[in-house]
């Protein structure tokens, strides 16, 4: 596995585990109404967009260096 493609794997990996965490945290937010939790949920989801930026940033610079 070359290193671009294991960059792009684990972007991948912590968007979904940022997506993941931001929901739970809201989902708690609702059952338990602690702001903590939504402040939380709200910086991981909003933290999971600048990472699908970069992502889509770092596969247009990358695009011609091959051996993906």
């Amino acid at each position: 596995m070359s290193l671009k493609a294991f960059h792009i794997f684990y972007i991948i990996a912590a968007t979904t585990v940022l997506l993941g965490f931001g929901v739970w945290a809201g989902l708690d937010f609702a059952e338990s109404g602690n702001w903590v939790h939504l402040a939380l949920g709200a910086g991981s989801v909003i933290s999971s967009v600048g990472l699908v930026w970069y992502g889509t940033w770092f596969l247009r610079e990358m695009k011609d260096l091959g051996s993906l």
